[in-house]
């Protein structure tokens, strides 16, 4: 769509890379066995976050059964071997999609799902260093949550971007304690604060991602968490509606009626304000969120298709005189 010099364009992470390595950059996105999260495992909490669908909120826990999960202080690995095949499996098929499709040469390994810095030092380092050597590979970006990265960990992805385009993505979520007990994140707004701040001086580049629509937070509160965010100094940020999918603790609060999800009229005019707050350079990841599939509660617009619902984002940037 073409829009007229009236209207501001808003810095999307797409530009960033491209304007960093000269052309487009990809992000290849992985997931591993073996990983799993503090409030999942019970060393912060247990059931994971209310809205999060996780093996571990399963009326049938024995599906679990001889699975391995790693965590900070597993005195060894015998997956490991599992993982690298699974990670070369996931790289070369998404690069291979990607270059086939777009022409794209450079790729980011993305280590998205759980908590991909909850594993030992030797794990870590080792799944790093391979993601990093495959052809075309510049960078990682790492999701993680912010009781969950050791000085070691940081010190090595510190030194890692020395040569490489690395980036740590934290949950932020909400700033308001209450919130954060109450979906069951198992940490406090002030440790993730201080993690986003221990990035930044160790001179990584760090992504945030904040919920909107999170049970009992007002529009004033959804701002107040971005504006704390960029006041962290994030580098990048992630924006997601909440949406209720079925074997959540979430869902069993949606079905007793204590939790309303976000209208889409709602997200918009938080999403529209957050962006009007956002420092310029502060880089667009994600402007919305949702799943197409029958696990899907609540709200109804969040299992419509991406395309339908960027329509309804540009339509509302548009009224704003902003533009992606």
């Amino acid at each position: 769509m073409a829009y007229g010099k009236d209207f501001k364009p808003l810095y999307t992470y797409g530009r960033y890379l491209r304007e960093r390595f000269g052309e487009r950059v990809r992000k290849v996105p992985v997931g591993l066995s073996g990983f799993t999260c503090p409030n999942i495992d019970g060393t912060v909490a247990k059931g994971g976050c209310t809205f999060c669908l996780n093996e571990s909120f399963s009326p049938n826990l024995a599906q679990n059964a001889g699975k391995t999960f790693l965590h900070l202080h597993s005195p060894s690995n015998p997956i490991l071997d599992k993982q690298l095949r699974e990670l070369h499996e996931q790289i070369t098929h998404t690069q291979e999609f990607f270059r086939r499709k777009e022409g794209v040469r450079k790729f980011l390994v993305y280590f998205q799902a759980f908590t991909n810095t909850y594993a030992p030092f030797e794990t870590l380092q080792t799944l790093y260093d391979r993601a990093l050597h495959y052809p075309g590979v510049v960078g990682l970006s790492i999701g993680t949550r912010s009781d969950s990265v050791t000085d070691e960990t940081l010190e090595y992805l510190a030194e890692l971007s020395r040569e490489y385009e690395i980036w740590i993505e934290y949950g932020i979520q909400s700033i308001y304690d209450e919130t954060l007990r109450r979906i069951n994140r198992g940490h406090d707004a002030l440790n993730v604060e201080q993690a986003i701040k221990k990035a930044k001086a160790a001179g990584l580049k760090v992504c945030g991602h904040l919920i909107f629509g999170l049970p009992g937070e007002s529009q004033a509160m959804m701002l107040d968490s971005a504006k704390a965010a960029y006041d962290w100094g994030i580098d990048s940020v992630k924006y997601h509606p909440l949406y209720v999918v079925k074997q959540t603790l979430l869902a069993n609060e949606y079905k007793r009626g204590e939790f309303t999800p976000i209208s889409r009229e709602e997200y918009l005019e938080v999403l529209i304000e957050a962006l009007r707050l956002k420092p310029e350079h502060v880089s667009i990841q994600r402007v919305t969120a949702g799943i197409q599939d029958e696990t899907l509660l609540a709200p109804a617009w969040c299992g419509e298709s991406k395309n339908r619902q960027m329509a309804a984002i540009r339509e509302a940037l548009e009224s704003a005189g902003m533009c992606l």
